[in-house]
């Protein structure tokens, strides 16, 4: 994309470039890839998360009474897009570990590149809650914005969506269904294959994350 639109934010810490880049190689192992994937999670979930409200309540340290800061309103809603989306769900609730969880199965059929839906379970409270849809690669944006739309139709209205990868086709996707949706990712790539792999990409996330391929 010429212009990066105004919400996506492209994670572009160094550690979190560096861990990428080891990532992407093709020679990187199974449990490297997991474990990187995590720490990349929990570094994209540190900015993601930065504008949580906060309030304030007393406590008492060894020294003195005090006013201490604490996360105001309901617990996180993480929602993962099967089955990659796991793998970034994993860092994130290292970050958050009392957060909320839920599930969205969703596949892309390999001949229309539509997605199909097998699987949804998410908290019941979605509209009083911050929701953050996780999917390691955004590639054709098909699956996420459906994702989204089946969110947005059980009640959420604070929704953020989190990827490792975006193509600019996804994010062209997104931004036609879902506008006002705040996007971060660690990277937006050159473009899709006919095969709807993000090239140069990093493969197929579920597979290197599994080691089913």
């Amino acid at each position: 994309m010429a212009d990066t639109p105004d919400n996506v934010t492209v994670i572009d810490h160094p550690l979190v470039q560096h861990k990428l880049g080891l990532m992407r190689r093709k020679e990187t192992s199974t449990v490297d890839f997991r474990q990187l994937l995590r720490e990349i999670a929990l570094l994209i979930g540190y900015e993601v998360t930065r504008d949580l409200p906060m309030t304030r309540v007393e406590i008492e340290t060894p020294l003195t009474k005090m006013m201490a800061p604490r996360i105001d309103g309901k617990k996180l809603v993480f929602i993962s897009i099967l089955r990659a989306g796991n793998g970034l769900l994993e860092g994130l609730l290292d970050l958050a570990p009392s957060a909320r969880v839920g599930h969205i199965g969703l596949y892309r059929d390999p001949k229309t590149l539509e997605p199909v839906e097998y699987y949804f379970k998410v908290p019941q409270d979605l509209a009083e809650r911050q929701v953050i849809v996780v999917d390691p690669m955004l590639a054709t944006g098909n699956s996420a914005a459906a994702a989204i739309s089946r969110i947005k139709d059980r009640g959420a209205r604070d929704i953020k969506f989190v990827c490792l990868l975006a193509a600019p086709e996804g994010l062209k996707t997104m931004h036609e269904k879902h506008p006002e949706l705040p996007i971060y990712t660690a990277s937006i790539d050159e473009y899709l294959n006919d095969h709807g792999y993000i090239v140069p990409g990093l493969g197929d996330a579920g597979d290197r994350i599994y080691g089913t391929k």
